[in-house]
């Protein structure tokens, strides 16, 4: 945050050195600067307060995570001497020397080693660096208040106590240090207790490092609804939300939690409600199209798949095929099976990190021959959050018990120590949540579906090198199209790993990225890689 340096100055600085130097002099000679006050004060000079930690699940900071060095000066000729080398910006030094008081100051150095008696070198921490990771769930502060995020969300937490790095001085009458009384020095005491996320600082950093323009990865685990990394694109700096404001593609949007058209990965529920229907071994032809009432459907494959099983249709990702199954489906088995999967609910993580609900079909939508067959391939009325296909893909993983999503694991009260070793208790910490979703048995038919669907497909993009994973891709149409005629689309992914043991879900959406293959695939495949490598 600080770029002009004192290397641009040079003969500038040996000029106003001598002049400040001779300046100083003439200060401490003269009798009304050297003379005991017989009014003795306290003068207390701070560089800056100490907010409370956020944290990772394993108690990694997520903010306060970097320091600053702030020397506190007595100005005299040999400190001012010691600190010129040191300095980071030289305006605040200069606007200090030019009080005619000359009375102590602080000012960012790049050393904790200068070694003069009137010079005290404090570790300021700083609240957010170029390390800062997850700003969309971090948020940010103005003028030491949260304003957005967990900033906000617990900022009578993160900020209830005064705690500030600072020197205090006794001084005389026009505040000239008094000799021979030593300075009293406060630094930092860490007093605010801090909050604990479940965030994963590795995974959310092989997360954000993704090239995705716009879009959004989520990372939960398994079997504790955990959310491990929730990663937005783009993101943003919290120390720069001019710029962020000004950014025509928003980043400051949390997208893992705004709704989007949801496309293929939906069949999943679609063949949910097909098992509980007793229609799993439901067979269709596929010609390139098929029709229901007055609307043509058509299939990605124009000339047609031939011959489907319904997991021939999930490794095809055929339309038509499921098109078809939705005329034998039950609306109200359709819509309660997505429902009882989280979709057209908002998830709550926090007071203000909130889900969308997503949009969810009605009955009486569902009751036209047309919407529910568009409902059955993810298309239509149907949208949805990357945070509640995660959760999905949870409890599909976790053979119908569904965890429900969590971000914050509680509060603790940190003792800070220079190793950054801590004994601390996390208050407030609740047991996971569970929703039944469906019974265990249709959740092992829909593993084996997601099994299938890349490892079963030679073409697929998704298949780990280090680790087995099922998924399921989406392409999926949004009605928008781009200055050439072509449709946008966005690009999904969700899928979970180990497939024998399952631990991790991931899901990957690119927004207007295209195929799901394409675009999503590659990337669910590096996070999991990297993740699995991590986690040996």
């Amino acid at each position: 945050m600080y770029t002009r340096r004192i290397t641009a100055l040079g003969a500038v600085l040996i000029v106003g050195n001598a002049v400040l130097v001779a300046n100083l002099a003439f200060y401490m000679k003269n009798s009304a600067y050297l003379q005991t006050a017989s009014h003795q004060n306290q003068l207390t000079v701070t560089a800056g307060s100490v907010e409370g930690t956020i944290y990772d699940r394993n108690l990694q900071p997520l903010v306060n995570q970097d320091s600053s060095y702030y020397a506190f000066v007595n100005p005299t000729p040999n400190s001012i001497a010691a600190l010129l080398p040191h300095i980071r910006e030289i305006t605040p030094v200069l606007e200090a020397l030019q009080d005619p008081d000359s009375a102590p100051f602080c000012c960012e150095v790049n050393t904790s080693e200068i070694s003069d008696p009137d010079i005290t070198v404090l570790e300021v921490p700083v609240r957010y660096s170029e390390n800062s990771i997850a700003p969309h769930v971090i948020g940010y502060t103005l003028e030491h208040a949260g304003i957005t995020g967990l900033e906000s969300d617990f900022d009578e937490i993160l900020r209830q106590e005064e705690d500030s790095v600072s020197v205090s001085y006794t001084v005389d009458a026009v505040r000239q240090v008094l000799t021979g009384v030593e300075a009293v020095i406060s630094p930092a005491e860490y007093k605010n207790p801090g909050v604990v996320t479940t965030l994963d600082r590795r995974i959310q950093e092989i997360c954000e490092a993704q090239e995705i323009e716009k879009g959004a990865i989520v990372v939960m685990d398994v079997h504790s609804g955990d959310v491990l990394a929730m990663a937005s694109f783009p993101d943003y700096a919290p120390d720069a939300i001019g710029d962020a404001l000004s950014n025509p593609d928003s980043p400051l949007i949390n997208r893992c939690l705004y709704a989007y058209n949801v496309g293929s990965i939906f069949k999943l529920m679609t063949c949910a409600a097909a098992y509980t229907q007793n229609l799993q071994n439901f067979t269709a032809e596929c010609t390139g199209s098929t029709q229901i009432r007055e609307q043509i459907f058509r299939c990605h494959d124009l000339s047609g798949h031939g011959a489907l099983t319904m997991k021939d249709a999930m490794v095809q990702s055929c339309n038509t095929y499921f098109v078809q199954l939705s005329q034998l489906l039950q609306p109200v088995l359709m819509r309660e099976t997505a429902q009882d999967f989280g979709f057209g609910r908002q998830i709550v993580l926090s007071r203000s990190i909130i889900s969308s609900s997503g949009t969810l079909p009605q009955i009486k939508d569902l009751s036209l021959p047309a919407e529910m067959a568009n409902f059955c391939f993810g298309q239509g009325l149907l949208t949805a959050t990357p945070l509640q296909v995660t959760q999905m893909t949870c409890g599909i993983a976790n053979n119908g018990n569904m965890p429900l999503a969590r971000l914050v694991r509680g509060i603790v009260n940190t003792n800070h120590t220079n190793n950054l070793n801590f004994d601390y208790l996390i208050e407030n910490e609740r047991s996971p949540m569970y929703a039944r979703a469906i019974k265990r048995n249709t959740a092992y038919y829909l593993r084996d579906m997601m099994v299938a669907a890349i490892n079963e497909n030679p073409n697929s993009n998704a298949i780990p090198e280090t680790v087995f994973a099922a998924a399921k891709t989406s392409t999926a149409q949004t009605g928008r199209y781009d200055e050439d005629g072509q449709e946008l689309c966005h690009a999904w992914i969700t899928g979970y790993f180990p497939i024998d043991e399952p631990e991790y879900a991931v899901t990957v959406l690119v927004e207007d990225g295209g195929y799901g293959n394409t675009a999503a695939a590659p990337i669910f495949r590096d996070i999991v890689d990297q993740i699995n490598e991590i986690s040996d």
